[in-house]
This record gives C-alpha cells, sequence and structure tokens, in this order.
C-alpha cells in the first residue's frame, strides 16, 4: 500500500475513532511502509497506532522508522512501556535509540530492563559513533568446536528466535576468541556425527571494535558478507555486523559524503524533518569562509586593472575560462573522492594517478582551447584568440590537477576528502584561473 494511501486510511479512522479499522489497516500493511505513513502524524498520534500492535509486532515496526521520529515517540512513552519495547529490540536497534535519549530518560529506563538487556545496552551504546561497534549487533549464534553437527543444529533450533541471523555462526573457545566459522547450508549438508572442528573455515575475516564504518562496508562488500564478525582488542567476539545494516551504514556515509561535497556539515535528521535553523547553522560556514576564499579572485583581477583597462575584450572570456577551470576540477575532485571512498585507489597509486591526469587534462584543455579559439578571434583578434586559447589549455589542466590532489591531501591529513569536491575545489580554481588568465594577457599583449 502507498504511503499516501496508507496515510489517508489511519487518518480518517482516527477522526472518526474506529480503532478497529486502524488496527486492521497496520496488520496488514508492511511495517517499512506503516513507519512512513505514521511518521506524518504527531509523535502522540503514533503512539496511538504502535500501541494497537503486539509487542513483537511493535518493536519490528519501530526499527523501520527514521532514528528522530523513533526519539520523539518514546518519550512519549511510559517507562514501563519502553522497557518492553527494548527487550523486544534487536540488539544494535535498541543501542542507536538508547543514545538518541536524553542522560534523564536512560536513567529513567534503566531500571525497567533485565539486568542482561541493561549491561547489554550500556555496552554496545558506549562505542563511538560511526565505528564497527556503534554498528554491531550482540544478537549472534556461536557454537563450540568439539560439538558435532547434530547437537550444534539442535542448539541453532533453540537460539534461533532471539538472533538476527544465523545463516552464519562463529565457533568460539571457551575465551570467546574467534576460532572459525561456519553456514547453516554446510551444517544441515554435513554428517550428523562429524565435529565443527572439522567442518569449519579459519582464516575469517573480520573487523575491530574502533574500525571506522565505512571500511566495515567496504570489507561486507567486497567479500560478498552476509555478516562480518567484529572483535575486540583480546581478539574475542564481540559482536557482527549484518549485511542490511552495513547497506544503512553506507547510505548514511553517501549522503554525509553527498552534503559535504556541497559544502554543508552533516545534518542531523531527513531534509523533510531538519528545522530551518538547522539547515542554516550547517550551511552558513562554509557560505561565509568562501566568501573571503572568493575575495582572492577579486584580488587578481585588481592587480591586472591596467591590462583589463587596455583590452576590454577580456573580460568577455574571464567568466568562461574560470568556469572551465572550475568545471574541470569539480570532475577530477568527484572521480577522486568516490575513487578513494571505495579503496579502488589510496595513497601509493598518488604518482599514477596525478601522471595520468596530467595528460588527460592536457587533452581536454587543447580541445576546449580549439572550441574557444576562433570566438576569441571574433571578439578580439588574432592576440586575443591565442591569450585564450593559451589561458584555457592553462586553467583546466590547473583545474584537473587541484581537484585531483586536494582529496589526497585532505585524507593524508584524516580529514574528510569529501569536503574537497564542489564549492571549495571551484573558489580555489576560480582565484587560479583569473591569475593565469591575466598572466598570459599581460605577457602576450604586452609583447
Amino acid at each position: 500500500m502507498q504511503k499516501d494511501t496508507l496515510f489517508a486510511t489511519l487518518e480518517h479512522a482516527m477522526v472518526a475513532g474506529d480503532k478497529q479499522s486502524a488496527r486492521a489497516t497496520l496488520e496488514l500493511a508492511h511495517a517499512a511502509d506503516i513507519a512512513a505513513a505514521i511518521c506524518e502524524f504527531t509523535a502522540e498520534q503514533a503512539a496511538q497506532f504502535l500501541s494497537m500492535l503486539s509487542l513483537p509486532d511493535h518493536a519490528n515496526l519501530f526499527g523501520y522508522l527514521e532514528p528522530l521520529a523513533q526519539a520523539e515517540i518514546a518519550r512519549t512513552m511510559s517507562r514501563n512501556d519502553l522497557a518492553a519495547l527494548f527487550s523486544q529490540m534487536e540488539a544494535d536497534e535498541r543501542a542507536d535509540l538508547f543514545n538518541r535519549l536524553s542522560e534523564e530518560d536512560q536513567h529513567t529506563l534503566l531500571p525497567g530492563l533485565a539486568q542482561a538487556e541493561r549491561e547489554d545496552v550500556r555496552r554496545l551504546a558506549s562505542y563511538p559513533e560511526e565505528t564497527a561497534g556503534a554498528l554491531m549487533t550482540s544478537d549472534y549464534a556461536t557454537l563450540k568446536g568439539h560439538w558435532p553437527v547434530r547437537k550444534a543444529l539442535k542448539r541453532l533450533r533453540l537460539e534461533a528466535p532471539d538472533k538476527e541471523t544465523i545463516y552464519q555462526t562463529y565457533v568460539i573457545d571457551a575465551d570467546r576468541k574467534l576460532l572459525g566459522t561456519v553456514s547453516l547450508r554446510e551444517l544441515i549438508l554435513a554428517n550428523p556425527d562429524r565435529l565443527i572442528d572439522d567442518l569449519m573455515r579459519t582464516g575469517v575475516v573480520h573487523a575491530r571494535v574502533d574500525e571506522d564504518q565505512e571500511e566495515v562496508t567496504q570489507k561486507i562488500r567486497h567479500y560478498d558478507l552476509l555478516a562480518l564478525p567484529v572483535l575486540d582488542g583480546d581478539d574475542r567476539l564481540v559482536g557482527i555486523v549484518t549485511y542490511d545494516d552495513a547497506m544503512d551504514a553506507a547510505v548514511e556515509e553517501a549522503t554525509e559524503d553527498a552534503q559535504k561535497s556541497a559544502s554543508v556539515a552533516k545534518l542531523d535528521a531527513p531534509m523533510n524533518q531538519v528545522t530551518g535553523w538547522e539547515l542554516y547553522r550547517k550551511r552558513v560556514f562554509w557560505l561565509v569562509l568562501l566568501v573571503f576564499g572568493s575575495l582572492l579572485s577579486g584580488a587578481g583581477i585588481a592587480y591586472f586593472e591596467d591590462t583589463i583597462a587596455k583590452y576590454v575584450a577580456l573580460v568577455f572570456f574571464m567568466p568562461l575560462l574560470v568556469g572551465s577551470g572550475g568545471n574541470a576540477g569539480s570532475q577530477s575532485a568527484a572521480l577522486m573522492v568516490r575513487a578513494l571512498a571505495t579503496g579502488e585507489v589510496d595513497m601509493k597509486d598518488w604518482a599514477k594517478v596525478l601522471g595520468r591526469e596530467f595528460l588527460v587534462a592536457g587533452a581536454l584543455g587543447l580541445t576546449m582551447a580549439v572550441a574557444v579559439f576562433a570566438l576569441g578571434w571574433f571578439r578580439g583578434g588574432a592576440e586575443i584568440a591565442l591569450v585564450v586559447a593559451f589561458a584555457m589549455v592553462s586553467v583546466v589542466m590547473a583545474g584537473s590537477i587541484i581537484g585531483l590532489c586536494l582529496p589526497f591531501i585532505l585524507s593524508r591529513v584524516k580529514l574528510d576528502p569529501a569536503t574537497a569536491s564542489g564549492p571549495l575545489v571551484t573558489t580555489i580554481v576560480d582565484a587560479t584561473g583569473v591569475l593565469i588568465y591575466f598572466s598570459f594577457a599581460t605577457m602576450i599583449l604586452d609583447l
């Protein structure tokens, strides 16, 4: 059912006070569709709809809600209701929700949880954001190496309802150190008397609790994994990151990179929910900073004002040249930021990539110079055409090299290379283009 249709149906049921109709609608629709629809209601109204569902369905649907909506709805719930919801939620999701609550709400909630759940929430919530520890879940299945397959399958049947996934299980020793992994398919096909030690695969790809979530998603994608085990500093298994959680993290990373590429700080909520004040606050710093960066272009123009006054035709070509350099720089920066993010390129590839970009940028510049030479001749004669052509080659090459190098430099100093694309590259290349253009003009025309 479409979100708009579902919203209209629920709204009509609420206005009519028809709880039975609302409950029937909620039971028939998919949880993801319901979550999208009830986010259009107030937190109190959304909580009323959720209360119509059974606790397991309530917890399942809650996981599909946007983080901001989860926190707002949780604040409307009583401590007992919230504690009951926590007990049904997946471990990683309840830890995320716990971190979004205020300290007062956290202290109110904790006494209502069972001790094991309380310790699990505290542990998972303690890891820094955007790390493997913050992304992982503690709902995973483990086996012992000396068990026969028969016992392992029996154990998995008992644990399956409480685990996020049993398709991949992990073999640990008495100290919870990871020894290997075995898939459910391998267990089903194996001889029931065969030992797990003989069946498991060693040398398991894993992540560390403090590893960046972007590296985690790259490992899952590269090795085509359903889940990635997470180890602490003592090589003990402390959790797993599942494929669906990694995909959510990848979307989050891509969204953050897209925002940074436009010189916007990371938003704390989806675009349709963020406040005007937050949009202003997230955008104003870079805009003000780039204003002062643009003054470099103005200073360059002022420095060459005598040349400009003598050859007014030069002004006609300035936006064309500067814009071409900025476009070439943005292209290079976008390609390099993406390559760095996906691991296609790293620091050791610097010389190779730089050499190739130099040749490509030169070819692009020459092509564009040919395109504008005739226009320069028509507007200002042979001398102006020559200035425009030489400047075009140089500006495009300079823009491309700057766009390529800036992400590398930011990555080297441990800053996000996504910041390099878009307005930042354009601002730097604009100032560089002005200097190159009028330097050529002064040199050639004075001759």
